[in-house]
């Protein structure tokens, strides 16, 4: 935050009647995601998540099967006569699988390089310095099998090109939505900016995450619908159909998208009036979704057999899984408070920000076009959230990855806050800024958040031993670096940054860049 959040947000200079010129907004827009893009690249991670096993399979065969990885997770399980195949949607699997297949080529030969060396040379995995017993097994299992280089690739290839550019356009997204309620381009900005690093989507961005997209599909979803103005010069049918392929690909993605999808359609029904009726706007609706919703019965059915039955109800039983439905059942009393308070994974303890939002409903909100249907649309979606993921048993896994559940919330959460953040004093606001970016960079950066003090540990190592990146982490475990993580500086990486981000803002360079006609928002 800086004096323009001091003389816009408690001057009352946000409030304006009309947003300001979309010229400006639209270089704006632009070079905050370019920002978003970069910066989430640089702090990409190449842990293996289960949705790439999927992606790796429809890149190298167009198939689905897991196979050639049985045994690489906990969640690739056999089916008789069905072949190996993930407990997981397959959204995200499918979207990744796109930059994957683009370089097949180029993995493939830098794969068979190595392993032909590592043939030829007899050598034995190297040793790999992890606290965690499970990762070091994981780790000499997929170099003895030869998809240790492939793996890595393939996680930075759908984190660069795939999460990160995902994640930069919800917060460009964000970006319009404030512009739109505030009358400001400078003050929407610094708030993008705020949600972009100080909320757990920068955390989140470091790796294919289906959680986080189902939020940013969700809330570009629901701009479809509100279009206040018109924002968007496109029919109430296109847009609706859009809103509908919004909320039908968060199902796609996860199941817990059916509370998203839902809500949509909901919200899409309130806005029925005399010559679009709410039978029309649910049939639009439905068939938007109705093509990623077809997808996953699609995929359902090729892979296990039948349209209906989810990925769990074919998967054997684990812990968790004997509650309710396969793991799912109605809201658990414990997972209730750890998925807002838990030290490791907790919304609220990964974000204190975010507390501000219990504020809003006793704070003036003098917002454009923004109105209590659309605030008591955010709340209950967010409740909707909470109390969907605190009835999956499963979600008591998050111990080991922070926040992830209630990451589809957030866009609506952060909305939420605002109002707050414009009314408390100038000093509060930059304190809680401050303090939000700070923590959110140190997770972004030291990620563990298992051990020690869960969500305070990275501060208490940003502190204690200084910035990192976690591939330089990953360098130093791996042995390509002598004297720990702490002794490989970040800083040429974050000067070169610097420099390229110089670039994006300089106004002479970025005259060149922007073209005056780009803009989906007039």
């Amino acid at each position: 935050m800086t004096g323009s959040l001091q003389a816009g947000f408690h001057s009352g200079a946000l409030i304006g009647t009309q947003p300001p010129e979309p010229a400006a907004a639209r270089g704006i827009a632009i070079r905050l995601f370019l920002t978003c893009w970069l910066v989430y690249c640089l702090h990409l991670t190449t842990n293996i998540v289960r949705e790439i096993y999927p992606a790796l399979s429809l890149g190298d065969h167009f198939s689905f099967r897991v196979d050639e990885y049985a045994g690489m997770h906990s969640d690739i399980f056999e089916l008789p006569g069905r072949g190996w195949h993930i407990n997981s949607n397959p959204g995200a699997s499918m979207l990744a699988a796109i930059p994957y297949a683009m370089f097949q080529p180029v993995v493939s030969v830098a794969v068979n390089q190595v392993n032909e060396r590592r043939r030829a040379s007899g050598a034995d995995p190297p040793a790999y310095d992890s606290p965690w017993p499970m990762a070091r097994a994981f780790y000499e299992e997929a170099w003895r099998r030869g998809l240790d280089i492939k793996f890595g690739l393939a996680a930075v290839l759908s984190q660069t090109l795939m999460m990160a550019p995902i994640s930069a356009l919800g917060v460009t997204a964000m970006f319009w939505f404030l512009r739109r309620v505030t009358g400001s381009n400078e003050g929407a900005l610094w708030l993008a900016l705020l949600y972009a690093f100080g909320t757990p989507v920068f955390f989140r961005a470091a790796y294919l995450n289906h959680n986080m997209m189902a939020g940013h599909a969700a809330f570009l979803g629901f701009l479809m619908l509100w279009n206040p103005g018109p924002c968007f010069g496109w029919s109430m049918r296109t847009r609706t159909v859009l809103a509908g392929m919004a909320g039908g690909l968060c199902v796609l993605l996860d199941y817990s998208g059916v509370v998203l999808l839902a809500g949509l359609l909901l919200y899409s029904l309130l806005q029925a009036n005399a010559e679009y009726g709410a039978a029309r706007r649910g049939l639009w609706y439905s068939a938007g979704a109705a093509c990623p919703v077809g997808l996953l019965f699609l995929y359902q059915w090729r892979s296990f057999g039948h349209p209906l039955f989810p990925a769990q109800y074919w998967m054997p039983r684990v812990t968790g899984s004997n509650l309710g439905f396969h793991g799912f059942s109605g809201p658990l009393p414990d997972q209730l408070l750890a998925n807002l308070i838990d030290y490791r994974f907790g919304l609220f303890t990964s974000c204190v920000l975010l507390i501000l939002a219990f504020a809003s409903p006793w704070v003036r909100w003098r917002w454009n076009s923004f109105r209590a249907r659309e605030k008591a649309f955010f709340a209950l979606l967010t409740v909707a959230v909470w109390l969907f993921s605190s009835s999956v048993a499963y979600s008591r896994l998050q111990f080991n990855t922070g926040v992830r559940y209630m990451t589809a919330a957030l866009p609506f959460l952060f909305v939420l806050t605002v109002p707050v953040l414009l009314r408390i004093s100038a000093r509060a606001a930059w304190l809680i800024g401050v303090a939000a970016v700070a923590q959110t960079w140190a997770m972004a950066m030291y990620r563990d958040v298992e051990q020690g003090w869960g969500v305070l540990d990275p501060v208490i190592k940003m502190v204690t031993q200084g910035f990192t990146l976690p591939v330089l982490t990953l360098a130093s475990r791996l042995g390509l670096t002598s004297g720990g993580a702490s002794s490989i500086s970040p800083l040429p990486l974050f000067l070169i940054a610097g420099a390229v981000l110089f670039g994006v803002w300089s106004p002479r360079l970025s005259r060149k860049m922007i073209k005056e006609d780009f803009s989906p928002w007039n």
